[in-house]
């Protein structure tokens, strides 16, 4: 070591040339075999630490991303694209100059008309309160709803005058039907207008019948399959009273459009009057959870990181004391107390860099190998759940997001142990 110091042509006093010479000197120590084995050993298991609680940061959020992705998909085959719901009241005129302007958008390739809203609905000896949805018939070019329906039926909402419901799965088990069901399905909603005759309390209601096409539908989420009816937007309107209202005017866009440019023109047009929501802020509350129970997952694991840093505050203190002699040196060399500081800032920097590194690629290794062969199921029995396996997904600010915590993390950590060591070290 001191062969290398006194052949070193880069001046000590100059601040640049001494980041080079402190560089060099940590990557030496870092390698080099130190006079007593335990710094290698601490060292090395340093490395481990910082790499393990990267490599779980890493597989941690990709399954967060994993089952994110997921229910975005689940959602897909019964959401639209883009929905209009109005910012005042639960409905709207469906003659709208601003409904009607957007309509006529060259990039819209589909407009339902929708009217929902809360119904009881009894099946012989059953009850149950859903929500019914009245939809155009394009309502399958406008989503997948044909990839979800289960049964010997089709979609179908009406026929000549036999009105259609479509139910939940769930729904259809909690009322103990079938596919097909014998007896209509009753719907019963208040009425609008009037008042209730206590008396005739029966008379306060709007009672119809739906019957059954022969499917049911499995978005996969108990809150369309335990509480959706699928029906016509006539339908609807006639049960709730909403004759030439709509409470939505859900959107499909043409393939190849810039689907955010459209998106900005189209509330540009809503102006103040609608809102209007994508996918993802159609179901803003459950995405909300997953990104606040992300948040939590990231901020424990950031914790477990700190507590691996620990090990580099040990192994920097041995190797100080183990470097006594070639500290002496340094400053006999013109070396400032600062810049023999660095020299150790530099080695914990390195040991948390490379953690980082290898706990990256564990890490990816690891989705990839998930992602490939499914090898940690979600249960014992086939077929239990919507997937086998534990969904992964990377995302690549994730990865970057991982490896600046673990940088940040392990620079801040051992920033005070190596002033404080090195100050009284150097004080002796």
């Amino acid at each position: 070591m001191g062969a290398s110091i006194n052949n070193l042509s880069t001046p000590l006093h100059s601040g640049r040339g001494w980041g080079k010479v402190s560089f060099f000197i940590a990557r030496r120590y870092l390698f080099s075999k130190k006079s007593t084995n335990a710094i290698n050993v601490i060292s090395g298991i340093s490395v481990v630490g910082v790499a393990v609680a990267t490599m779980a940061l890493v597989v941690t959020l990709s399954v967060f991303n994993g089952f994110s992705d997921l229910v975005a998909t689940l959602f897909t085959a019964f959401d639209p694209q883009l929905e209009l719901t109005p910012k005042e009241g639960k409905t709207a005129p469906a003659d709208d100059p601003v409904l009607t302007e957007i309509r006529q958008l060259p990039q819209v390739s589909v407009a339902t008309e929708c009217v929902e809203d809360l119904a009881l609905v009894a099946y012989r000896d059953r009850q149950a309160m859903v929500t019914i949805k009245g939809v155009d018939d394009n309502f399958d070019q406008l989503t997948h709803i044909r990839e979800i329906l289960y049964g010997d039926g089709q979609f179908e909402l009406h026929a000549a005058d036999l009105q259609y419901g479509i139910l939940g799965i769930q729904l259809a088990e909690q009322l103990g039907m079938g596919y097909r069901f014998d007896e209509p399905l009753k719907v019963y909603t208040p009425r609008r207008e009037g008042q209730v005759d206590i008396t005739a309390p029966e008379e306060g209601f709007v009672e119809d019948e739906l019957y059954s096409p022969g499917v049911l539908f499995a978005v996969m989420q108990a809150k369309y399959d335990k509480g959706y009816v699928l029906t016509s937007v006539g339908f609807a309107r006639r049960i709730f009273d909403q004759q030439g209202m709509l409470s939505s005017l859900a959107l499909r866009l043409k393939p190849g459009s810039d689907f955010e440019a459209v998106k900005s023109e189209i509330k540009r047009i809503a102006g103040d009057r609608y809102h209007v929501r994508d996918r993802y802020e159609q179901q803003d509350e459950t995405f909300r959870i997953m990104k606040v129970e992300k948040l939590i997952a990231y901020i424990f694991l950031t914790f477990i990181l700190m507590v691996a840093c620990f090990n580099i505050i040990g192994s920097l203190s041995m190797l100080i004391i183990d470097k006594r002699e070639d500290v002496v040196t340094l400053r006999n060399l013109g070396a400032s107390d600062r810049q023999i500081s660095q020299i150790f800032l530099f080695e914990g920097r390195m040991i948390s860099a490379f953690g980082a590194v290898i706990g990256i690629v564990m890490g990816l290794l690891l989705c990839w190998i998930q992602q490939t062969f499914g090898i940690i199921a979600l249960g014992s029995s086939a077929g239990s759940f919507i997937v086998d396996a534990y969904p992964v997904s990377v995302h690549f600010t994730d990865v970057l997001l991982v490896f600046v915590t673990v940088l940040v993390v392990g620079f801040l950590s051992v920033w005070y142990p190596v002033r404080y060591f090195s100050k009284r070290l150097l004080d002796m």
